[in-house]
């Protein structure tokens, strides 16, 4: 079996590592965070690198890629810690490809390819803490379709994006709809997040919607599963960086005449850095091929990742600080920021405590052994 990826996936992983290395550099990222947290202009240079059409389907404009050839663009994004929200594209993709009628599909596909539409998820609500089966919204049915009430926190760009797929109850069922941002009844608050990038509330009261999937709960799982996967390859690409910076800042820094890297104890903390990263990239690639599995095979596998992504994440940042000294807590120097996105990302999309809760509440009777 050949586990290498393809001239195809390498290819792709060049071009995004180019355009990081060459159009996202730390002052660009600095501007935009200075700016919002949001570039548009960043956005449709994702779009022209066909980043925002990888996973759509080509019957809509898009590359019909799948979950791995995601995957290694998070990874790159991940090394430039890239503000704009990909993994957003990725998820819309998903979720109206797999579960909306033809005609949203055919509306929001190619636009989305395109990345002329910024289409996120907008689901998180101030009392579920990350249960996705807590949800307060409230949709009715109107004469021209269906019309949504709900308030919406940390909407990723939500001040910014075209439109919203927002899970609501209908008839006493989860389902997932389409709301437009300029439609009327939305509104929304931006601000920024801690590792720089844009969020807001959105408020609905109440806002015209389009039925996206009446099985609402489904679509909203294989969003966050998506968004998951997402989430683990772009920590890796900040993982690997983070380690790279370190182990530069051991070999240059000197101390009693000899360079700190050739401290026995640094070398040793290095080395544990260099394992959890190992680590996460084993789980990153476990997430993103175990996408296309069955729902309660997916689910798992999601959560186990995220498990020992956190893990990873909270190590390799919480290291890099401490070999770095005071200088990896300022805010001119890059780790600092790399910090912050790694302990951002380990709340995201569920902590480390609730996936583990999600591990043993799937354990059954394997007593932990992945089956």
């Amino acid at each position: 079996m050949d586990f290498d990826f393809s001239d195809d996936q390498q290819s792709l992983r060049d071009a995004v590592r180019k355009w990081v290395d060459k159009g996202y550099a730390f002052e660009r990222r600095r501007a935009i965070v200075a700016a919002g947290g949001f570039d548009r202009a960043a956005w449709g240079e994702l779009a022209e690198l066909g980043l925002t059409a990888l996973t759509v389907p080509e019957a809509y404009g898009g590359l019909d890629q799948g979950p791995i050839d995601a995957m290694v663009a998070m990874e790159e994004l991940g090394r430039g810690i890239v503000l704009e929200p990909l993994a957003q594209a990725f998820i819309a993709a998903g979720v109206l490809s797999q579960h909306a009628p033809e005609a949203v599909q055919a509306a929001w596909l190619p636009r989305i390819a395109g990345g002329e539409a910024l289409v996120v998820l907008a689901h998180q609500e101030r009392k579920a803490r990350y249960r996705l089966d807590v949800c307060e919204a409230g949709a009715g049915k109107t004469p021209t379709g269906h019309a949504l009430t709900a308030t919406k926190s940390i909407v990723p760009t939500g001040d910014q994006a075209d439109a919203f797929l927002v899970p609501a109850k209908l008839d006493g069922r989860i389902a997932l709809f389409l709301v437009e941002r300029n439609a009327g009844g939305v509104a929304t608050r931006g601000y920024g997040t801690q590792d720089g990038s844009r969020a807001a509330e959105v408020r609905l009261a109440p806002a015209p919607a389009t039925l996206v999937a009446a099985d609402g709960l489904a679509a909203l799982e294989l969003a966050v599963d998506i968004g998951i996967a997402a989430a683990c390859a772009y920590a890796v690409g900040v993982m690997e960086q983070t380690c790279a910076v370190t182990f530069d800042y051991l070999n240059q820094r000197r101390q009693f005449g000899v360079p700190i890297a050739s401290f026995q104890a640094l070398r040793h903390r290095a080395a544990d850095m260099k394992m959890q990263l190992e680590l996460a990239r084993s789980m990153s690639y476990y997430a993103s091929l175990k996408l296309g599995a069955p729902r309660d095979e997916r689910r798992r596998a999601l959560s186990r990742a995220k498990v020992q992504l956190g893990q990873s994440m909270r190590f390799v940042g919480q290291q890099a600080v401490q070999l770095h000294g005071g200088i990896g807590v300022t805010d001119e120097y890059i780790v600092s920021h790399y910090f912050k996105t790694l302990t951002q990302l380990e709340m995201t999309w569920g902590d480390t405590l609730h996936h583990l809760g999600e591990v043993s509440a799937r354990m059954q009777d394997t007593a932990g052994v992945f089956a």
